[in-house]
């Protein structure tokens, strides 16, 4: 990694209300600002066949970072919040150039098969979420990343989350967001972020689909709907990779 970079462990400020989500690389500087301290990005973290590290902002951006020239997550693909400033420097290939200030990866996984009603209840649970509506809640860039609460008290017990598809012969793009608690629902509630890789979809061709997610709340079943569009082709060579970067425990 590049010199001014730094890795440390801290948790976002509580103005953020994404507490459990544990910021990994910050710079090492001493006025470090307020400005810095929250992520400004949501990002898919690639590297090229010749080990080049780039951050796709969007389905369409590009950003190179001018301070790191290795990925710290090696050569996986992972979602990831980053914090950076744009840097009037050349970009070659890429849409902009960037400093990153720190940068954190995401639990980031595929989708799971859909084992059938009994079998899916049994291993990935029915213990309630809420999806929370924010601007890491997003289908982009072939993932669906998501921002979920639920009740935590024994932090030492993981919580399974995965995603499946429902299996709808009316919808090929409806799919199911499951948490298994394993007991662990009771405490205060608390928020997670995963991100599923969206590439076990049927391609949409280029064109632009309703993706139906749907999910057991506190409340009742329920559902909300993403603009998705499978994702062009990438020079990025990583696969995903499960990482867990947050104060809460998920698997």
């Amino acid at each position: 990694m590049g010199s001014k970079i730094k890795y440390c462990k801290w948790f976002v400020a509580a103005s953020m209300m994404l507490g459990t989500v544990g910021l990994q690389s910050c710079l090492n500087d001493d006025d470090y600002s307020y400005t810095k301290a929250l992520p400004n990005a949501l990002v898919t973290v690639k590297t090229t066949a010749d080990n080049a590290f780039f951050l796709q902002l969007d389905d369409k951006t590009t950003l190179l970072p001018t301070n790191v020239t290795k990925s710290p997550f090696g050569d996986k693909e992972v979602r990831a919040l980053v914090n950076y400033t744009s840097v009037d420097e050349p970009s070659g290939d890429y849409d902009q150039a960037v400093h990153i200030n720190w940068i954190d990866s995401l639990l980031t996984k595929q989708m799971a098969p859909n084992l059938g009603e009994t079998d899916n209840n049994e291993k990935y649970g029915t213990d309630p979420v809420e999806i929370v509506n924010d601007w890491v809640t997003i289908a982009e860039d072939g993932y669906l990343t998501l921002r979920f609460r639920t009740l935590w008290n024994n932090n030492s017990t993981p919580h399974f989350v995965n995603l499946i598809s429902t299996g709808n012969p009316d919808d090929p793009y409806e799919v199911e967001f499951r948490h298994h608690a394993y007991g662990d629902t009771y405490g205060v509630p608390g928020d997670g972020l995963v991100a599923f890789r969206l590439d076990q979809l049927p391609d949409t061709e280029g064109k632009t689909v309703k993706l139906t997610l749907k999910w057991k709340s506190f409340s009742g079943d329920k559902s909300t709907q993403f603009d998705y569009c499978t994702r062009q082709a990438t020079v990025s060579s990583g696969a995903e990779v499960t990482s867990v970067r947050n104060a809460l425990n998920l698997k």
